[in-house]
């Protein structure tokens, strides 16, 4: 019987790892374009390869699911989670690293019964550690997250969209007469999640992300008291390799009064 991984020792490990692989190699990175056309540098590899070996050594009857394996590895991996998985994407928001820019993170999910139960995601530019573990709460370098103070916020003030992948028509009706006073777009999946759970915006959409990017990151919102679903109403996390649209708010009426523009 596997059980829960130690949340300290994992979030030593994530630090240690990402000052060492990413920090050092942040602007001073080469890169190259994947089959899907996405980017991939040198300290996605890195990374990915650091915490394979660490964690091997700590949890070596935990499997390791990483974003740069291929998918028929995934799927194999994945089909044996009921047992107890990690799921890492070792740098979530390639592009913005590449780049130079400061917003990215590090993302690692202990899921098991087909349940998130642990995760982890680290911003190394702000030192900004958040995580979760289920039914115990979400917490941000040690300090508990609770979002109760915003179910007193009833109008929709800063929402996050990103529009690449939604689909025009909704990208149109968004533009045309958004519902919010302002609007963002980061870059960074998994830490848009953990931004919210620290209530660092009202409402959220994504049309399409995988599940290395949301994993850790839908435990935090959901431990800290937000609300989540997929544009269909069903729950973001589902357990499979499948892409996933999110739409998220930090207390039930924004998230109803979002969700019902969206679907008006």
């Amino acid at each position: 019987m596997i059980s829960l991984p130690d949340s300290r020792q994992l979030i030593d490990i994530v630090r240690t790892a990402a000052k060492r692989e990413l920090l050092t190699r942040f602007e001073r990175v080469t890169q190259e374009l994947k089959m899907d056309g996405s980017i991939i540098t040198e300290a996605d590899r890195a990374m990915q390869n650091c915490l394979m070996e660490e964690m091997e050594i700590h949890w070596p009857e935990i499997p390791f699911l990483g974003e740069e394996m291929t998918s028929q590895e995934q799927e194999a991996l994945l089909s044996e989670a009921q047992n107890g998985l990690w799921v890492v994407d070792p740098i979530d928001g390639t592009t913005n690293f590449s780049l130079g820019i400061p917003f990215y993170s590090v993302s690692v999910a202990f899921i098991k019964d087909n349940q998130v139960q642990l995760g982890v995601v680290y911003d190394p530019s702000r030192d900004e550690c958040f995580h979760a573990i289920r039914d115990q709460g979400a917490f941000l370098n040690g300090k508990p997250l609770d979002l109760i103070e915003s179910a007193t916020v009833d109008t929709i003030s800063v929402a996050e969209v990103d529009f690449k992948r939604l689909s025009p028509e909704l990208a149109q009706k968004i533009i045309a007469n958004p519902p919010y006073k302002s609007q963002r777009s980061f870059g960074s999946v998994a830490l848009d999640w953990c931004w919210f759970a620290a209530a660092r915006g009202d409402v959220y959409l994504h049309g399409r992300a995988n599940l290395w990017d949301f994993a850790a990151g839908s435990l935090i919102l959901e431990e800290a008291g937000g609300v989540s679903s997929t544009l269909e109403g069903e729950p973001v996390f589902n357990g499979t390799l499948e892409s996933r649209s999110a739409v998220i708010a930090i207390n039930q009426t924004l998230y109803d009064q979002w969700y019902g523009f969206l679907k008006s």
